[in-house]
């Protein structure tokens, strides 16, 4: 099978989201909401263990009354806030501006960055003449990420769950990803970290290929077997 085309996952594949650390700081910083430091470490660990960073670790612990938002939360653009600033709530922040602006931090590009192969791999794969697509589980539009990092020139297309109602493993999102790329799922091979979620491509024929969810310090060269599975 000769691969004409790719598509990547986003979170924990082509890029990875700052720590939680670095995410509350940043906002702290922008409402100027004065915290000593070792009382950020201590919000930033509760923030984690919630589940909170869209991006980050999952919840520990799921409160019930949110299990139904959580399984559904890339539905939507709304469902997908509700699910992650519900969870932020779970922590006693020491101002209630933080957990609309949390949610609107990890949408900026600064929130977020690539894997250091990302722009080798994807360049490669686009001057070769393969397809790529990005299709992602999210509830925002993910474009100005790429742009602003300078790789969404080597993307062809992008299917987020949010604008059609429906989330990986579905094959149904997936079968949109080969369309926008214009291929068949025989001859698309898809990439990702979660073998749930991005395992399902394999029910439309698709390859599968899965690389670690690492901080991007500790997965120099993750993307790099993508190449030589297309040749």
């Amino acid at each position: 099978m000769k691969i004409k085309g790719v598509l990547f996952d986003f979170s924990g594949t082509l890029f990875r989201i700052e720590s939680a650390g670095s995410w509350l700081r940043a906002v702290l910083d922008e409402l100027s909401v004065p915290v000593p430091p070792e009382e950020v470490r201590r919000y930033a660990v509760q923030l984690a263990v919630a589940g909170a960073l869209p991006g980050g670790p999952t919840p520990q612990q799921l409160p019930p009354d949110l299990a139904g938002l959580w399984a559904t939360r890339d539905e939507s653009a709304e469902r997908h806030r509700a699910a992650y600033t519900g969870l932020a709530r779970q922590v006693a922040l020491p101002d209630p501006r933080l957990y609309d602006a949390l949610y609107e931090r990890h949408r900026t590009p600064d929130a977020w960055r690539p894997y250091a192969d990302t722009a080798e791999v994807l360049g490669t794969l686009k001057r070769e003449g393969i397809g790529v697509g990005v299709i992602s589980n999210i509830g925002w539009d993910l474009r100005p990420v790429f742009r602003a990092h300078g790789v969404d020139e080597f993307v062809d297309a992008y299917v987020l769950s949010y604008e059609h109602g429906i989330q990986k493993p579905d094959p149904r999102l997936f079968a949109a990803a080969c369309e926008a790329v214009g291929q068949d799922p025989r001859d698309v091979l898809m990439v990702g970290d979660d073998r749930t979620a991005d395992g399902g491509a394999s029910e439309l024929g698709c390859a599968v290929h899965f690389v670690d969810h690492l901080p991007v310090e500790e997965r120099p060269a993750g993307l790099r077997p993508v190449l030589a599975l297309t040749r």
